[in-house]
């Protein structure tokens, strides 16, 4: 991909690194309300991705493909920022679930059920469904608050402590320690969901099959493992 004087050849660069951005694009959407088109997200990345080649230094530490990465992500998440698309009352609902749950926790020494969660908050256990969707999808932007460079996520504790992914961005300056015996501490299936996520890189087709539920569950369970983080991790609510 380099031209006879050693520079990054712009067009031959671009047409490689097309399934990269759309593997990116692909795994942002499946987080995201349907109004987010994948060709905006693409176009995004195509962004990042000529931004990278105007910046890129050779010697400056990270390979052009790790750079290259982090600039693409980085520009779809500033894309999501531009929309301000999240409600107030998703955030409202995301800070009520964690302390519904603290509260439960203190009450019955224990994590509690999906059903005690939906009648403490006072909601049908379909509306507490709903609620976790729109958490789920809400999620991606805590990541505005850590900045936007970052790496191919990896294992979920490497992750979360460099902001490779913006699930879990919010919980970036959590000790390590502290992280682990969090999510040791989450119920089996949650913390198979967050293993099979983040550790063992399955999508949430492959994780639903693994769990024997649907793609929308796995991504309901997903919020509620994070609330219960937030709950365990109170600095970082």
């Amino acid at each position: 991909m380099y031209t006879a004087t050693g520079q990054l050849d712009r067009s031959q660069t671009v047409e490689s690194y097309m399934p990269l951005i759309r593997r990116h694009a692909l795994a942002l959407q499946v987080r995201l309300p349907p109004s987010v088109e994948l060709d905006d997200l693409i176009q995004a990345g195509m962004v990042g991705l000529l931004d990278a080649l105007d910046r890129y230094e050779t010697g400056q530490g990270a390979t052009f493909a790790t750079y290259a990465s982090q600039r693409v992500r980085g520009a779809m998440i500033d894309e999501l920022r531009s929309r301000d698309w999240l409600p107030r009352s998703v955030r409202r609902g995301a800070r009520e679930l964690s302390a519904a749950i603290e509260r439960l926790e203190h009450r019955h020494g224990r994590q509690p059920r999906e059903r005690e969660i939906a009648e403490e908050l006072d909601i049908s256990l379909d509306d507490y469904h709903a609620l976790l969707n729109d958490v789920n999808n809400g999620l991606i932007l805590s990541y505005q608050e850590h900045g936007t460079e970052e790496s191919e996520p990896s294992r979920l504790a490497d992750s979360v402590e460099t902001g490779g992914d913006p699930f879990l961005a919010t919980f970036a300056d959590a000790r390590r320690e502290d992280l682990m015996d969090a999510i040791d501490n989450l119920p089996e299936r949650e913390r198979m969901l967050l293993g099979l996520y983040y550790q063992e890189d399955l999508n949430l087709k492959e994780i639903g099959a693994v769990l024997g539920v649907t793609e929308s569950r796995v991504c309901q369970l997903h919020s509620q493992a994070v609330a219960r983080l937030r709950k365990a991790l109170p600095t970082y609510r």
